[in-house]
């Protein structure tokens, strides 16, 4: 959220998804909002922010070291198996 006006608000959203999810509760938050700093003219401007958004490419490796950190067996397997996870 970045105030860019005397009474506009722009909401930066990296995906269609994320903009979905806060429409869901976008109206009960502005109308609270509204009411606490007493200004009901302020407007609110939506923008797709690209540049903040991370996409992490999930292989087979990362996948099994997040299991491994829940289950260090696993750790002590791969070890002894020597597992191709590239």
């Amino acid at each position: 959220m970045i105030k860019s006006g005397e009474n506009q608000i722009m909401i930066l959203f990296p995906s269609d998804s994320a903009k979905a999810e806060f429409d869901k509760v976008s109206r009960e938050f502005f109308n609270h909002f509204k009411t606490k700093v007493h200004n009901f003219s302020i407007e609110i401007l939506y923008k797709r922010d690209m540049e903040n958004l991370k996409i992490e490419v999930m292989t087979k490796r990362k996948i099994f070291e997040k299991f491994a950190e829940k289950n260090p067996l696993l750790k002590d397997l791969d070890d002894l198996m020597k597992f191709d996870l590239t």
